[in-house]
């Protein structure tokens, strides 16, 4: 039932991560992972451009079922926001092109798939991927451990609404 590939997305302004993650019998495989570094003195349209054509590929090189990006939390720095939503953006493209349905996650939300504790710093993330996926399976660039972990969060959500719709009268 839940044997799919998910494009995990950790969207950034220099930094986007990415990782095509499978699961199969409830256990979790990274199939592939990389880090899109976008100098901040490439102008933003090719930067956006970059992130579109990343995500592209990405989709035809491992065929996800669903793709699965952070959700952008505004703050106070409202330029770096902005980047981030243009980076969203782009991605959400390659999704849309690709006709792949989208599914967004507050960090807390996937924190709390990951960790059980909403707000879990990264070394507790990461340590908890390892207990997940083993050692070999967690990237070094903690941006693609955090597509990962947001991987991860869209396949157990879709457990939990499967589940949810089957108990429904």
């Amino acid at each position: 039932m839940f044997d799919v590939v998910v494009l995990g997305v950790d969207p950034g302004t220099a930094a986007v991560g990415l990782a095509a993650v499978q699961s199969r019998a409830a256990q979790f495989t990274v199939r592939w992972t990389a880090t899109i570094r976008t100098p901040s003195a490439v102008p933003p349209a090719e930067r956006a451009g970059r992130l579109y054509r990343a995500t592209r590929d990405a989709i035809e090189a491992h065929r996800p079922a669903a793709v699965a990006i952070e959700r952008l939390l505004w703050g106070r720095n409202i330029e770096s926001a902005m980047g981030v939503a243009q980076a969203s953006g782009a991605i959400l493209v390659a999704a849309a092109e690709a006709e792949l349905p989208v599914q967004e996650y507050a960090p807390l939300e996937v924190k709390m798939a990951v960790t059980g504790v909403g707000n879990a710093p990264k070394d507790q993330v990461r340590r908890a991927l390892i207990r997940i996926l083993g050692t070999t399976g967690v990237p070094e660039d903690p941006d693609a451990a955090d597509a990962v972990a947001v991987a991860i969060c869209h396949v157990q959500q879709a457990r939990l609404r499967h589940a949810v719709r089957e108990a429904a009268p």
